[in-house]
């Protein structure tokens, strides 16, 4: 068996099939770890959500802020009818309930015992261990699959609250929740998070770093997989693997065997 981590697919179908075929994926023994971001931008998201749900238990998502965001135009237009076109053509697909039931069954957080891993989308606070990372991840999966949903998608926008407390409750724990596991590139050392830069390490404001800089984070010991930050590229190092390779952006799409670390990418088409 095989572990295949790749990085943010963003609909881009063709490209995912052919990084499959290169690295000849077999369902029936392989695991295929996605690091968010399925849909958006790429054209076809309809095909890849088919896809990766078709494939079962071969397939893990960590849930990026993509994936929330077609959720929540779900929830705003339930029967098509969105101004993003590429969202529309899965609102409208005959299989949208299903295949949208099954992404929010997916995890914000997942950790791997065995690779001493832990995979989100975008980032963790220096204040979270793995085990914090992943039980806060669970709140907000059970959320989504409850009859809280609705109300969750309609709350989760915003940047506020930016500082994490144990005690805090209610929706602004799970907005916060949210955006460290989806949207987090750079924060202080105290964790609040600088959500509106997107650019490289060294465009942030003197007092944040990239999360993953901190050098008194919990998750220190650990490895950590995420996608999310097309701006950094790829990057395979001890205690951080940054997938996004940018194959919505022109890049490539990549995926990286856990067992060797051996690397395969295709190219954007």
């Amino acid at each position: 068996m095989a572990i295949y981590l790749v990085g943010d697919i963003q609909g881009c179908y063709d490209s995912l099939q052919r990084l499959l075929e290169q690295v000849v994926f077999d369902p029936t023994a392989d695991q295929l770890w996605c690091c968010g971001d399925l849909v958006n931008r790429g054209g076809q998201s309809l095909q890849v959500l088919r896809l990766l749900k078709s494939l079962g238990e071969a397939t893990s998502v960590s849930l990026g802020n993509h994936d929330l965001h077609l959720l929540a135009h779900h929830q705003s237009h339930p029967g098509g009818g969105s101004s993003n076109q590429e969202f529309n053509r899965v609102l409208l697909a005959p299989d949208c309930n299903s295949l949208l039931d099954w992404l929010c069954t997916q995890p914000l957080a997942c950790w791997s015992e065995e690779h001493q891993l832990l995979r989100v989308h975008a980032g963790v606070i220096p204040q979270w261990n793995w085990q914090a990372a992943v039980s806060a991840g669970q709140e907000v999966s059970a959320v989504l699959q409850s009859d809280e949903r609705g109300n969750f998608l309609r709350k989760m926008y915003g940047n506020n609250p930016r500082l994490w407390r144990d005690s805090r409750s209610g929706w602004g724990r799970l907005r916060l929740i949210t955006n460290i596991l989806t949207r987090m590139r750079f924060c202080d050392q105290d964790g609040r998070g600088a959500y509106r830069i997107s650019g490289p390490p060294g465009c942030q404001p003197k007092k944040y770093k990239p999360w993953y800089k901190h050098k008194h984070r919990k998750t220190r010991d650990i490895t950590i997989a995420f996608g999310h930050w097309a701006a950094l590229g790829l990057r395979v190092k001890k205690r951080y693997i940054a997938m996004d390779s940018g194959c919505v952006w022109g890049g490539k799409l990549s995926a990286l065997r856990l067992e060797d670390r051996a690397l395969f990418q295709v190219p954007c088409p």
